[in-house]
């Protein structure tokens, strides 16, 4: 079955007419990000040479993907729309919700018991609004959106953040919080700053243990968490043509960690390749006679300077494999450093759990080269000495790997097979440990390791690699062990080094599978009825939010000064919250509780002036909401970094926050907070941010006459009597001060 021809069928007949329009206004050669976002422009959307990262621009995406936790705020959102049905294809996927703890057969009967009532609901509402519904078990998200509806040359935004993976099919594809894909499934035009453009040249060809998530690793230490924000990375170079569909995924997927809009790569054989194996050959014929629209100009090629705004080559020949962390993904160590640096630093060295999976390595080729390490290693005397944990990215994936006998290799050596879901990867795990904050070392092939992410252990050190480095440090046990060089000892005392990895970009045998767990929606949704008990601990009807009452903000006190990294798993964190994924009150008691307060360096501790005591920050937010009084936050760098979950601005906003001032913003943060109707502000001087004390009363003026470009004015009243007074820089346009003033996006919407 191929999902959504027909639409894919009108983009690629009106490409080549739309290209030469472009090259026409704009007189010069287009790169691939050029190429498809300008193919996007909304309807009466201006063709021009558009300032990045300057600009706010309309596209319409051509698809729309959601994943079970963030699509249920979205599709609360899109029942106070006024749609009747949804005017783009779009999907639900059931991934998140479920907790890896036995295995694969047990946890999933676990989640369908557990989960019962949010997955009616979300098959409910899919059904209703013409939605197709993966249902638990299906796969990943992002593994499913490459499988089945990724393609080059398409644009498409998805609720998670790593919706960027599908950039492997050649794809413009972005992460959104639900308010965004919300406007795209009413039809709406879906805005965006124009991304300024990361070249990354690739060149030579990678061998032995280095993979594409190395490619990825290495980037990330160039380019920092948030060295990619407001910027699309686009790979070229003779070196992308040697990386398999898959492989290419990978190092899209990770993109979301270095801030990047999204990333993408050309069409090449290996999409056709890819495309054809999963049923898609249609798709393949179209994307060969518009080859030339899915790929950069050669005039890019040739003079990449001149149309990036950054250039960064990486030699695949030269690549050595990585390993990044703990606590942050951008710590980057070839692993020739890496046990230097564990030994320097005190991490714990006994390593003891490796987990393969997440979107991000859960591939078919994923398996099969990481199953290679294990089966030789085996094969040696060699016996794991780490607990191993294994997350196929589909049930394509997971029932071809089964039957060409890759999970038994990892079940031969006591690995153990969890659903097709993300899992530990998102805090879905739940350890068996006795000591639930004993410093200890894990290494993942996942995207992200963030403190507390995985077990909620805040010792807990993750690091990341790729599958292959993942499966030799767990037959090692040894976090300092470095196949390259290295060699263990097997049962027979004999000296054993590693084989270096192989693995099947694609099954010999073709994919197979039973039932993928696709569920049309029904073809006349209008009957269909949605409920929501109003005793549900897990759903809420939303109600909408009040807007703005045509006056300056004054003297509101400051809930929280944040210090250090302050990601949305420190906002609004995931693992057994998830369940209140569809209930804005009950999920609004986790606010904030990882974020460390400036003052005292403690997590969920913030004083109560009135009182004088510390509590809870959920717990004072309450209090100041009751008293019909707001509140301000404060914090440092990149703030909302990581996943694009909305609850972690619609939280805020629920718990009467009027404004969050930082030192900077993620990407998807900023405009979630835009969507909801808050004030999203950045200081204009960084040093300001040491001026704010505990028990400030902060103004914010210039609101009556808030607009474009024109700052805003901070005023701290002190405990002691005494003002400070600064301005602050904020990005909205008209279009979203206006989201301000009645309250939400949505609001606005509905006008």
């Amino acid at each position: 079955m191929v999902f959504d021809e027909e639409m894919i069928q009108r983009l690629y007949a009106s490409l080549p007419e739309k290209i030469a329009q472009i090259k026409n206004k704009l007189q010069r050669p287009l790169t691939l990000t050029e190429k498809i976002l300008y193919a996007h422009l909304a309807e009466n959307e201006p063709i021009e040479n558009y300032n990045r990262a300057v600009d706010y621009v309309n596209f319409s995406p051509d698809r729309v993907a959601m994943q079970d936790a963030t699509a249920q705020m979205a599709l609360l959102q899109l029942m106070n729309s006024g749609r009747k049905t949804v005017a783009v294809p779009s999907t639900v996927h059931c991934d998140h919700l479920i907790q890896a703890h036995i295995k694969a057969e047990t946890d999933l009967k676990t989640a369908n018991e557990t989960n019962r009532e949010v997955y009616d609901f979300l098959s409910a509402v899919s059904n209703k609004f013409g939605i197709g519904f993966w249902k638990p078990g299906a796969g990943i998200i992002h593994q499913v959106v490459f499988e089945n509806y990724a393609f080059p040359g398409g644009m498409m935004i998805g609720t998670d953040s790593h919706t960027v993976n599908a950039g492997g099919m050649g794809m413009i594809a972005i992460g959104v919080g639900g308010a965004d894909a919300v406007d795209v499934m009413a039809g709406m035009p879906w805005e965006l700053k124009m991304p300024k453009i990361i070249g990354v040249k690739l060149t030579g060809k990678l061998s032995g243990w280095a993979s594409p998530k190395d490619v990825i690793l290495k980037l990330a230490g160039i380019l920092t968490v948030k060295g990619g924000t407001n910027a699309i990375i686009e790979y070229f170079g003779e070196g992308t043509a040697s990386i398999s569909a898959t492989g290419k995924g990978t190092i899209c997927n990770m993109g979301a960690e270095v801030g990047a809009t999204t990333s993408v790569f050309p069409f090449d054989a290996k999409s056709v390749e890819y495309l054809k194996a999963t049923g898609r050959s249609s798709v393949a014929e179209l994307a060969l006679k518009n080859a030339d629209h899915l790929q950069a100009d050669a005039e890019v090629i040739a003079n990449p300077e001149q149309y990036y705004d950054r250039l960064i080559e990486i030699n695949l020949s030269e690549l050595e494999p990585y390993i990044n962390g703990p606590f942050t993904p951008d710590l980057a160590y070839p692993i020739s450093e890496f046990a230097k640096a564990v030994k320097e630093k005190g991490y714990p060295q006994k390593m003891e759990v490796g987990l393969i999976g997440s979107c991000t390595n859960s591939s078919y080729e994923d398996l099969t080269r990481a199953a290679s390490v294990v089966k030789k290693a085996k094969e040696d005397g060699l016996q794991v000495q780490a607990q191993f944990i294994i997350n196929p990215g589909s049930e394509q994936v997971r029932y071809t790997a089964e039957r060409d006998g890759v999970l038994a290799e990892f079940e031969s050596v006591g690995g153990i097979v969890m659903a097709n879901a993300c899992g530990p990867c998102i805090g879905q795990w739940k350890r068996e440990t006795d000591q639930p904050e004993r410093p200890n070392s894990i290494i993942t092939s996942f995207n992200r390791n963030f403190a507390k992410r995985a077990d909620g252990n805040p010792n807990t050190h993750t690091f990341i690699g790729s599958p292959e480095v993942v499966a030799a440090l767990t037959v090692a046990g040894d976090l300092c062990f470095n196949p390259l060089t290295d060699s263990l000892i097997n049962a027979k005392g004999e000296k054993v080094k590693l084989t270096e990895p192989s693995g099947y970009e694609l099954p010999a045998k073709g994919y197979a599978v039973e039932d993928a767990g696709y569920i049309a929606p029904v073809a006349d949704g209008s009957k269909v009825v949605v409920n929501i008990s109003p005793e549900s601990k897990r759903l809420q009807i939303l109600q909408p939010f009040t807007a703005w009452d045509g006056k300056d903000l004054i003297e509101q006190p400051l809930l929280i000064k944040a210090t250090g990294k302050c990601t949305t798993d420190h906002i609004s964190m995931a693992g057994p919250w998830l369940k209140f994924r569809g209930h804005l009150d009950n999920i609004s008691d986790n606010m904030l509780i990882g974020a460390v307060n400036a003052f005292n360096n403690k997590t969920n501790a913030v004083l109560d002036p009135s009182t004088g005591e510390y509590v809870a920050v959920p717990a004072l937010a309450r209090k100041y909401k009751a008293q019909g009084i707001g509140s301000v936050v404060v914090a440092e760098e990149n703030y909302g970094e990581g996943s694009s979950r909305e609850h972690a601005a619609m939280e805020p906003r629920h718990l009467n926050v009027k404004a969050i001032l930082v030192k900077s913003f993620a990407r998807i943060h900023e405009t979630n907070l835009k969507k909801q109707g808050m004030l999203a502000l950045t200081f204009a001087d960084k040093n300001d941010y040491d001026k704010v004390r505990e028990d400030d009363r902060i103004s914010i003026t210039g609101l009556t006459t808030f607009g474009p470009g024109k700052n805003l004015q901070i005023v701290l009243t002190h405990s002691d009597g005494t003002t400070e007074s600064f301005e602050v820089l904020h990005t909205y346009n008209q279009a979203q001060i206006d989201w301000f003033r009645e309250g939400s996006a949505l609001n606005a919407m509905q006008k």
